[in-house]
């Protein structure tokens, strides 16, 4: 009987931590499916607006046969996009790749987004909801290691925001708010003013018209302002609208490129504004 008892113990905080776990996933989730009906309710009167390929006149040369490649005369502005992906990511310099799933919803008329991706190790969650920015980090669902806010974020997660509008196109269409500026056949300056701020992406275009970098300055941290920088490939069309399918992202910095995440997209819907 004796030797029964460690074992008895043992399965306790066994399935003790195991209760734990499932209700610190329980928590996340109910967290999550808010912060999704946060961000659609904050989006409630979807545009009409259809595209013309007329709109396109005066554009560089390059973003014309971007969008020329991408979307059809005739295509609805997209309003709201539900995005899953899979992929690897690296949480440090010198840290190892780990692998990743992620679900994604953005907003279009109302700038906004939300993104959750889960390791074994942890659950994050990047956001930009109602103007604000944030990065929160849990480990195993339970310990919340990272609840990153405040101006710098702001700024990070909207070009987060702006840079995936490959996604969801239409919204690299000028506008009162977004231009592109000319610089050459292969190259053109991405302007997107909002809330303030003045955002600018250097995007480049190969000869089909996909692009296949976006590069801007954007917060690391909430001290350091670094090269961050987006390669695209893949391009494949995803519900009649032709999308880039294969995400690097990376840090340029002095001790070289750190690439960080690499995503590869397995689903989109648009305009169903409700968690997948």
């Amino acid at each position: 009987m004796k030797n029964k008892k460690p074992m008895i113990i043992i399965a306790s905080i066994a399935g003790f931590l195991l209760l734990t776990l499932l209700i610190g996933k329980l928590v996340l989730n109910t967290q999550f499916n808010n912060q999704v009906a946060e961000l659609f309710s904050l989006s409630p009167n979807p545009t009409k607006k259809l595209f013309r390929k007329e709109q396109l006149q005066g554009l560089p040369e390059p973003v014309q046969r971007y969008f020329n490649l991408v979307l059809k005369e005739g295509q609805p502005y997209i309003n709201y996009a539900s995005i899953k992906h899979d992929g690897q990511f690296k949480t440090g310099l010198n840290k190892d790749w780990t692998n990743i799933k992620g679900e994604q919803y953005a907003t279009t008329e109302k700038p906004g987004f939300i993104w959750k991706g889960t390791t074994a190790m942890f659950t994050a969650r990047d956001m930009f909801i109602a103007d604000k920015g944030r990065l929160t980090v849990s480990l195993f669902s339970l310990v919340k290691v990272v609840d990153a806010k405040g101006p710098q974020y702001d700024q990070g997660e909207i070009l987060r925001w702006l840079g995936e509008s490959v996604l969801y196109p239409t919204n690299l269409l000028p506008g009162e708010s977004l231009q592109w500026s000319a610089i050459d056949s292969q190259s053109a300056r991405l302007h997107f003013n909002y809330n303030g701020m003045s955002l600018l992406f250097l995007v480049s275009f190969n000869a089909l018209g996909e692009i296949i970098q976006l590069e801007t300055k954007r917060y690391m941290d909430e001290k350091n302002l670094e090269t961050w920088i987006i390669k695209i490939a893949g391009y494949k069309e995803m519900n009649d609208i032709v999308v880039p399918t294969m995400f690097d992202v990376m840090w340029r910095l002095k001790t070289g490129n750190f690439s960080y995440a690499r995503f590869n997209i397995t689903s989109i819907e648009y305009e169903h504004p409700i968690r997948m």
